[in-house]
């Protein structure tokens, strides 16, 4: 296990903001002038995944490896509408850089969809889907990335209308798009939160009578994480619980010369915008975010599956630190640090830890069986079962007063004790994961990402909610030729969107 890491002297991001003048927002549609205060929306509570506002949760399965158009890895994602009955195969609608009204071209390597993030960013009572392209080519800038903003409707998310970001001076291997968040980072005020190699960009979003207005701004991480920081990914929530949402930016960095190791750092959102900041104790390349102690603040819970040593192998075979939320924000507690770390050795916990399971490289959290305590689902694809390598394997641990508990912890894979399937090499089980609440029961089915399996192309398990927890005998699982999409090499399953708070 690493050493304890001080927590950072706490800072604040003083970046002023920049517009039309450092990044292009192409969009799809005329941008009309904002209406008077007057006739402004009023803000509301801001919600997530319910694209057509039917009260029901939306599922996002995105397959990055897509070949669409001809174009290989260009990459496509699929929405599941949830229901009364849950969710369905029949109620769903497919996106890519083809469908017509999307601006741009479907390209080779573009990866459509490897990261989304959802929320009602224009105020108008129906969620929105931004889907991040981070190896878009602009022009001939190779890797420069962009997201797309699919607005929600009555019927759904539609293409038409949809708006297209990017950075207005392409820069090769930016990966614009490659990590995404949505919430009231400044208490009253909608935006989008979007990763580059060296820049976090906001996006705000005005509700008008005539149309959409987008502002942006951005912020260098060298001004936000400490030096060698590489970031992977967004998550966010009301950590301190001021009204304000804030962010986790998620990467890698250097940990006392022997390696690379994850770190997560925390960015206060406020009425003025993202301000104080400060390292996370116990940091990882992937998160999410819920409330597992029901004390009322959201907590985060961050995976760090990928620490190498200085020849890049593989270091552990993965933790999880649970970060608790409370009024100075996560991880935060007077004389010490305000979390619990997991590995498959800790007592209570299944199984047992071998190299490169990857135990944490992917993480969900939300209430399962409706008791107000949020449990967490941690995904091990890399976790051998038998002779088969890399089948994958998914921990649920259940939350409680003090936090995660490993009473009640479950164990599911592709073995017949779990599904009706058999584990098979690469299959990566567990590779994504999302708990969902689709037929507003207030328990959370569990959406298992299967990236690798029949050889790539990739599929998705839903273990339903009951009364119980999680039901075995209701699972039932899909893929991309399920629903008419392309389907060879697509690893469908790839990303799960996540839920906001």
């Amino acid at each position: 296990m690493r050493s304890k890491r001080p927590l950072t002297r706490r800072r604040t991001i003083r970046v002023p903001g920049t517009c039309a003048a450092t990044v292009l927002l192409a969009i799809a549609g005329a941008i009309t002038a904002p209406a008077s205060p007057a006739a402004a929306a009023a803000p509301a509570p801001i919600t997530h995944d319910d694209f057509n506002n039917d009260g029901y949760r939306d599922l996002v399965v995105s397959a990055p490896g897509g070949t669409v158009s001809g174009e290989k890895n260009a990459g496509y994602v699929a929405v599941l509408y949830g229901s009364a009955n849950g969710l369905s195969t029949l109620r769903k609608a497919t996106f890519s850089m083809s469908t017509p009204g999307i601006e741009g071209l479907a390209q080779s390597g573009d990866r459509f969809g490897q990261a989304t993030a959802t929320a009602d960013v224009d105020r108008d009572g129906f969620d929105d889907l931004i889907v991040g392209t981070p190896g878009k080519d602009i022009g001939s800038t190779v890797d420069a990335g962009s997201a797309t903003v699919l607005f929600g409707s009555a019927t759904g998310l539609q293409a038409t209308g949809s708006r297209w970001l990017k950075e207005i001076t392409p820069v090769a291997g930016s990966h614009f798009g490659s990590g995404l968040a949505a919430g009231w980072f400044k208490v009253d005020d909608s935006a989008v939160a979007i990763l580059s190699k060296d820049i976090l960009w906001s996006f705000g979003f005005e509700v008008t009578t005539r149309g959409r207005v987008m502002e942006s701004d951005q912020s260098p991480l060298s001004m936000i994480v400490p030096p060698g920081f590489r970031p992977t990914a967004l998550t966010m929530g009301d950590y301190n619980k001021d009204r304000a949402d804030d962010l986790v930016i998620l990467g890698n960095g250097t940990f006392d010369t022997a390696g690379v190791y994850g770190r997560a750092v925390y960015v206060s959102g406020g009425r003025g915008g993202w301000a104080d900041h400060y390292e996370l104790t116990g940091g990882g390349q992937v998160g999410a975010s819920g409330d597992v102690n029901k004390d009322g603040y959201t907590d985060v819970v961050v995976g760090a599956p990928d620490d190498r040593d200085s020849l890049g192998h593989l270091t552990t075979p993965g933790v999880v630190f649970v970060h608790f939320g409370g009024p100075n924000g996560p991880g935060s507690a007077e004389g010490g640090y305000n979390r619990q770390f997991w590995t498959q050795n800790s007592s209570g916990v299944p199984g047992v830890n071998r190299p490169a399971d990857r135990f944490g490289a992917a993480l969900t959290v939300r209430d399962i069986d409706g008791d107000g305590y949020d449990e967490v689902a941690i995904g091990a694809p890399g976790n051998d079962i038998g002779s088969a390598v890399d089948a994958g394997t998914v921990w649920v641990m259940r939350g409680s007063p003090s936090g995660l508990t490993t009473k009640g912890a479950r164990v599911l894979s592709q073995s017949p004790q779990t599904v009706f399937s058999v584990p098979e090499r690469n299959d990566q089980f567990g590779g994504a994961l999302r708990l969902i609440d689709d037929n507003r029961d207030k328990k959370a089915s569990l959406v298992v990402g299967v990236p690798g399996e029949d050889g790539n192309n990739g599929g998705v398990w839903v273990f339903p909610a009951t009364t119980n927890g999680l039901s075995l005998d209701r699972s039932w699982s899909f893929n991309g030729a399920t629903l008419h999409a392309p389907s060879p090499d697509a690893r469908f399953g790839e990303t799960l969107a996540p839920h906001g708070r």
